[in-house]
């Protein structure tokens, strides 16, 4: 009972960051994405035998965890901790598995042609990193205790995010003047110090300004 309890209350609470329904498992390759996004990112909760709208349906316990295995270890690289736990909810089984955030990022798993990408969970959707995000996780820079200075590109770049809610990587390099690659490493230094975020849209990768320095590292 306290099983069937957790997993309704877990459904209840509809998908979200870090929980994802599934009715079966056909692809143990696009499972994997689902594993290695949530590994990458804060890590989840993924319910198999639930429809998108919560409706249980049940799973086969051992067909199920036999290719979450094989999604984990022959489609992940590297191979991302997780565990699993089979529960009886309304007399029918529900797969529960399980991947904790991870420092080993960043986690690739192949897409439909076969190229190992790095996905992240972003809500209910899952989106492949871009080479920005991938080297700051990387580059594990810990801002504290930094001298933080700024270049006059960076400046430009702040003073725009201050004024403005958000700007892609190609806008950035064009209002710069400035090559892609040193748009790319200005982008990485100042998501690695925190002072900006990446965010996913429908129109594209976007940064926006972190809240915390809006005020505090507004070199103007």
């Amino acid at each position: 009972m306290a099983g069937s309890n957790h997993i309704l209350k877990l459904i209840a609470e509809g998908e979200h960051q870090t929980l994802d329904f599934k009715y079966a498992i056909s692809d143990s390759r696009k499972i994997a994405r689902t594993l290695i996004a949530f590994a990458n990112s804060n890590g989840g909760r993924l319910l198999i035998g639930v429809k998108d709208n919560g409706k249980i349906k049940g799973i086969r316990s051992d067909e199920e965890i036999h290719m979450i295995d094989t999604a984990a270890n022959l489609f992940c690289r590297p191979v991302p901790e997780y565990k699993t736990g089979v529960w009886d909810v309304e007399g029918k089984n529900v797969l529960e598995v399980i991947v904790p955030e991870q420092e080993k990022r960043p986690f690739r798993a192949p897409d439909d042609e076969g190229r190992w990408r790095a996905y992240v969970r972003v809500g209910d959707n899952t989106f492949i990193a871009n080479r920005v995000l991938i080297r700051t996780w990387r580059r594990k820079k810990n801002p504290k205790g930094a001298l933080v200075t700024y270049t006059a590109p960076e400046k430009l770049l702040l003073h725009y995010l201050n004024e403005h809610p958000e700007i892609s990587q190609q806008a950035f390099r064009k209002m710069a003047g400035i090559p892609g690659y040193i748009a790319e490493n200005i982008l990485v230094k100042l998501l690695s110090w925190q002072v900006i975020s990446i965010r996913f849209t429908d129109r594209g990768i976007r940064y926006v300004m972190n809240e915390k320095f809006t005020d505090e590292a507004n070199p103007f």
